[in-house]
């Protein structure tokens, strides 16, 4: 497996734990719908949130969040009126994007809540 790719996965994982430390229910990790797919489906309060995790190993080409674009958001929200067709009640959904630094002593996790809109 690539670095890029390892890497990638233990910000999946880092992104996992901090929102189970926030008291989110994670519902769904790598939920793919046909080619698409979404990082982490959740549940707080009451919202769905759909997670897009981006993992960094530096900030030199831009802050990871700023990879999140106008295509994959579409994916996103394509995904989430996909899983919302199988849950029985109408629930907010929400658009986060966790964005994971590798530093020297560890990761640093900025989580940006509603971070764009399903228009």
């Amino acid at each position: 497996m690539a670095s890029h790719n390892s890497l990638g996965l233990i910000g999946e994982q880092q992104a996992i734990q901090f929102l189970k430390n926030l008291g989110y229910t994670i519902l769904e990790t790598n939920y793919r719908y046909g080619r698409l797919e979404a990082d982490i489906l959740a549940l707080n309060d009451g919202v769905m949130v759909v997670v897009e995790v981006k993992t960094r190993s530096n900030s030199y080409f831009g802050a990871p969040e700023e990879f999140v674009t106008q295509n994959k958001q579409n994916h996103l929200i394509a995904i989430a009126n996909h899983y919302l067709e199988k849950l029985p009640s109408d629930l907010e959904v929400r658009f986060d994007i966790i964005a994971v630094l590798k530093t020297d002593t560890g990761f640093k996790i900025e989580h940006i809540e509603d971070a764009f809109q399903a228009y």
